[in-house]
């Protein structure tokens, strides 16, 4: 091999080790901060708010159509600003995650899809956001991915989870 390549060859492989490097913890912190901030600030508009989940609660999905409504919306709030805050920390991530994930089905299929699709097609057309009638599920659909991430591959390794899991000798 020319020494141009086996110089190519080594800054792939140092550039590779710098990726995984970073991948053990960056991505988990992204999603989570993101995700943070954005149930944080969902909670804290539902905390000083008036609670409306009696226009939708109709549209909630069983079990959550049985409860009161003042127990949904005390649900959802402390939900979103205690997961907000556990999220930050990464403490109980994927516990919080799976949670969150309930509440944003609940979200979407009470507030964001509109009730009169009657089609598949109608659905993937309601994919962007918009306020043409189609529904405003891109939003919910992100976050639940953005979970489902964090679900399977955890907080990273810039967390409490991981902090815990390795003084007892689990990471």
């Amino acid at each position: 091999m020319n020494g141009f390549l086996l110089s190519a060859l080594r800054w792939d492989e140092r550039l590779r080790d710098l990726f995984t490097w970073l991948g053990g913890f960056l991505p988990g912190l992204c999603l989570r901060l993101i995700l943070a901030f954005e149930f944080m600030e969902a909670g804290w508009a539902k905390y000083q708010g008036s609670n409306w989940f009696a226009d939708v609660q109709g549209r909630f999905p069983f079990p959550f159509g049985l409860l009161p409504v003042e127990w949904n919306w005390a649900l959802a709030t402390g939900l979103e600003l205690v997961g907000g805050v556990l999220l930050v920390l990464g403490l109980g991530t994927r516990y919080v995650a799976a949670a969150l994930m309930v509440l944003t089905f609940v979200a979407a299929v009470a507030v964001h899809f509109p009730a009169e699709w009657s089609s598949l097609g109608e659905l993937w057309q309601g994919y962007a956001v918009s306020d043409k009638g189609f529904g405003n599920f891109k939003l919910p659909l992100l976050y639940f991915l953005m979970l489902l991430a964090l679900l399977g591959q955890g907080p990273g390794k810039l967390s409490l989870d991981h902090l815990i899991a390795r003084r007892n000798g689990l990471a």
